[in-house]
């Protein structure tokens, strides 16, 4: 395929008909007035005005009205975008740049031919992450095959993290509190987590029952959408959504918990359903209080942003709370704690060379703290950091937020 020339398929007469996804008034917030440029990971790797927020939006903008023909050159530039969101976080103008990738992602999915790489993905997202039953034999066969040595992921280096047996609700799906009951929450189990975290899902449900709270596993629950959404998929996410709302919409729950940073996000912006219950562990957990700490943790730690929790959810104090809540922790900030280390969902696979660069900023700023242990708040950051600190030879750890706390309570 010529890459400069346009795609098939014009837009219809007068350029109006591709892209109706995207919001005029959503487009038309950014004043390109640039304080984006230097929080966006992809413009800070590049320097090009088309590898940043604002010319991204331009470039749609473009499309949108049919000014400016559509090839898969330019595509690229919408590729290259890791969805980090960090660029709302400094926007003066509230610019909802969130939205408007997922959108704009969503329709140049739709018109391009996609390529083998991508069609693979959206096929697995599809057929196995929204799938619960595939995901679970698709994660025995993977612990399976990492106990004979079959599971080396050859592109840059990065290896599945070591998976101890997949997290299982208990048994009637409730976890009673520890002392008095004080609060009923729901807790979502999630595609990604139980599988490749599940000492992090153990945690934070232990943490919950600490803080005085019955925790309920809804047995049909699936996938909550946000690997789909972030990936162009919207109908497929839109489909995960309505499935959960059956599950969801007459329980009795105050607050639906979640310890991904990228699924919250997800459900606080496409579920308005629940009418703000979706909290992320650190936020409620700060919110309701946690018993006295049981003994010392003598590490020192970092922290890093997951993007999707600091950036979408503009939660950046509560985990922060929680770390220095913990006896005997020494808390040491990176320089740039919330720039998106490169892992973005499915990015680092899909365009890992970008992803690599990006990580590699980010290992210095981590390396330069000398801390015992990096803390995160999501699987992606997790994997992501697991395997460039490996890729260094660096002794330094990577956990949940949930595991550090928890040591301080539980032996």
């Amino acid at each position: 395929m010529d890459t400069h020339a346009p795609l098939p398929n014009p837009p219809p007469e007068g350029g109006r008909g591709y892209f109706e996804r995207l919001s005029d008034d959503d487009l038309a917030t950014c004043v390109h007035c640039g304080l984006c440029l230097d929080a966006c990971p992809t413009f800070r790797q590049t320097g090009l005005e088309t590898e940043s927020p604002r010319g991204r939006i331009y470039l749609m903008t473009q499309w949108k009205r049919g000014s400016l023909p559509f090839t898969e050159d330019q595509a690229r530039h919408i590729d290259l975008c890791l969805g980090c969101r960090t660029c709302e976080a400094v926007c003066p103008s509230g610019v909802p740049y969130g939205r408007i990738i997922e959108a704009g992602r969503a329709e140049v999915e739709r018109l391009r031919k996609p390529s083998p790489k991508r069609w693979i993905a959206r096929t697995a997202l599809r057929q196995l992450v929204a799938k619960p039953r595939r995901l679970r034999s698709f994660g025995a066969a993977t612990k399976a095959a990492q106990a004979v040595g079959l599971t080396s992921i050859v592109r840059s280096g990065r290896q599945l993290p070591h998976m101890r047996p997949r997290f299982q609700p208990p048994t009637g799906g409730i976890a009673p509190p520890i002392g008095e009951r004080k609060h009923r929450v729901a807790f979502l189990v999630g595609c990604v987590m139980p599988i490749l975290y599940p000492q992090s899902h153990e945690a934070a449900v232990n943490l919950l029952q600490l803080a005085g709270c019955e925790v309920w596993f809804p047995r049909a629950e699936r996938c909550c959408g946000a690997l789909l959404a972030h990936n162009g998929d919207l109908e497929g996410a839109a489909g995960l959504r309505d499935a959960n709302m059956q599950v969801y919409r007459d329980a009795n729950f105050e607050a639906l918990i979640v310890d991904s940073a990228g699924c919250g996000s997800h459900l606080k912006d496409f579920y308005p359903e629940l009418n703000g219950r979706v909290k992320d562990l650190s936020e409620w957990l700060v919110e309701i209080g946690l018993p006295a700490p049981q003994r010392e943790v003598k590490m020192r730690v970092t922290y890093q942003d997951a993007c999707h929790l600091a950036h979408a959810q503009r939660i950046r104090k509560q985990p922060r709370d929680l770390i220095r809540a913990v006896p005997g922790v020494e808390f040491v900030e990176m320089r740039h704690p919330d720039i998106c280390c490169g892992a973005a969902g499915l990015y680092s696979t899909l365009e890992p060379a970008m992803s690599a660069r990006i990580l590699q900023e980010k290992l210095d700023d981590l390396e330069s703290t000398h801390a015992d242990v990096v803390v995160t708040a999501n699987p992606g950051c997790q994997m992501q950091l697991e395997s460039g600190l490996r890729a260094r030879g660096s002794t330094m750890r990577v956990e949940h937020v949930s595991e550090l706390v928890a040591r301080a309570f539980l032996h």
